[in-house]
C-alpha cells in the first residue's frame, strides 16, 4: 500500500561521513565548522558534524574536539549536531564537551563487521550496551547505523529479514532512530521495497527509520523514492555527494543532498531547506577542496545562477 510522506527530515552527514573521506592533506577545522554553518543556515535540521575516532585510522577526524566545540559555540536554534562515537570512550569525551546526540553504528553481515571493527555483529551490540546505559541516565540521544543492508562486498546479498532484525536490535537497545545503509550502492527499489516490509513484519514502525543511499550503481533516488512513498520520513545525504565508496573504486558515493531535495520538491514533499543557500554551502566546499561536485542538481543548478548574474565561483575560506 502506497503512503507517501508529507514531509521528510533530512540528515546531512557530509560534514562526518563525506569529508572523513578526503585525502590528502586534513581539512582546517575551520573550514568544517564554516561549512557546517552554512548547511545549518540552508534549512538542515540535523547536521553530522564529526567523528570522535582514532586519528590514526580517520586522519580527517583528528581535529574532532575542535570541530564540535566551536559548532556548539555557534548557538544555533533548532539544529541537532550529532556525533559518531563508535566506543565508550569516545561518547565521554563527546559529552564531556556537550554533545546531545551522538551515533553508533554496525552491520547488518558478519563479514562486513569483522572487516570494519573486527568483532561480529552480536559482538557490536554488546560493545554498544554500556554507551546506551550512559546516554539514558544522561538523556543523550542516540542513533544506530546498520551498514550493508542491501549488499555486502564480503557476503553478497543480504537477507532482508538479517538486516531488519539488526535494525531491531538497535532499536530494542534504546536508539531512537536506525539508519540504514546501502553501502556499496548496489541497492535497487525491489530491495528497499523487501527490507521495509520485513521491518514492518518485525513490528518496526517505519517512523523509526531513515535511509542513507549510495549511488555507485545510480540507484539512490530511486531508492529514496521507493522508501518515502512506503512511509519513511528520513533521508540521510551528503552535500554535492561528498564521501567515496572504499569497495567500489572511482565510484560516488553518498548520495548528494541537492539531488534529495530537488526530487523531494518535485515530489511535493517538505524538506524545509532553502536550494539557493544550499547551493551557497556547495560552492564553499568544493572550493575549499579544490574537487568538483558529484550532484548534477548542483551543477545545473549553479551554472544557471552564474550565467544569470555573470559571476564567478566563490573564493576559499
Amino acid at each position: 500500500m502506497t503512503r507517501q510522506v508529507s514531509a521528510v527530515k533530512v540528515v546531512e552527514v557530509g560534514a562526518r561521513d563525506g569529508l572523513q573521506n578526503e585525502k590528502g592533506s586534513v581539512i582546517p577545522a575551520a573550514v568544517k565548522v564554516a561549512l557546517i554553518q552554512k548547511l545549518a543556515a540552508a534549512g538542515l535540521p540535523v547536521v553530522e558534524c564529526t567523528a570522535f575516532v582514532s586519528p590514526a585510522w580517520v586522519p580527517q577526524m583528528a581535529d574532532h574536539k575542535e570541530v564540535l566545540q566551536e559548532t556548539l559555540n555557534l548557538s544555533l536554534a533548532n539544529v541537532s549536531f550529532p556525533v559518531l562515537t563508535p566506543n565508550l570512550k569516545g561518547y565521554k569525551e563527546a559529552v564531556a564537551l556537550g554533545a546531545k546526540e551522538v551515533a553508533i553504528f554496525t552491520a547488518a553481515t558478519d563479514e562486513f563487521c569483522k572487516a570494519n571493527t573486527n568483532c561480529t555483529i552480536a559482538q557490536s551490540l554488546d560493545r554498544f550496551r554500556p554507551i546506551m546505559e550512559a546516554a539514558g541516565a544522561a538523556g543523550v540521544l542516540v542513533r544506530g547505523y546498520v551498514s550493508c543492508v542491501l549488499g555486502c562486498p564480503y557476503a553478497g546479498n543480504v537477507d532482508p529479514a538479517c538486516a531488519a532484525n539488526v535494525a531491531k536490535s538497535l532499536l530494542d537497545m534504546g536508539c531512537y532512530e536506525v539508519s540504514l545503509g546501502d553501502t556499496i550502492g548496489v541497492g535497487t527499489p525491489g530491495c528497499m521495497d523487501r527490507l521495509l516490509d520485513a521491518l514492518t513484519a518485525l513490528g518496526v514502525p517505519l517512523s523509526k527509520v531513515a535511509v542513507h543511499c549510495h549511488d555507485t550503481y545510480g540507484q539512490a533516488l530511486a531508492n529514496i523514492a521507493a522508501a518515502v512513498r512506503k512511509g519513511v520520513s528520513v533521508v540521510d545525504s551528503s552535500i554535492g555527494g561528498l564521501g567515496g565508496c572504499p569497495y567500489a573504486k572511482g565510484a560516488t558515493g553518498n548520495v548528494a543532498t541537492e539531488d534529495v531535495v530537488y526530487m523531494l520538491n518535485g515530489l511535493g514533499i517538505r524538506t524545509g531547506i532553502d536550494m539557493d543557500k544550499l547551493l551557497d554551502a556547495n560552492e564553499f566546499i568544493f572550493q575549499n577542496l579544490g574537487k568538483n561536485s558529484e550532484s548534477r542538481v548542483a551543477k545545473a543548478l549553479l551554472m544557471k545562477r552564474r550565467e544569470a548574474t555573470h559571476d564567478t565561483p566563490k573564493s576559499r575560506l
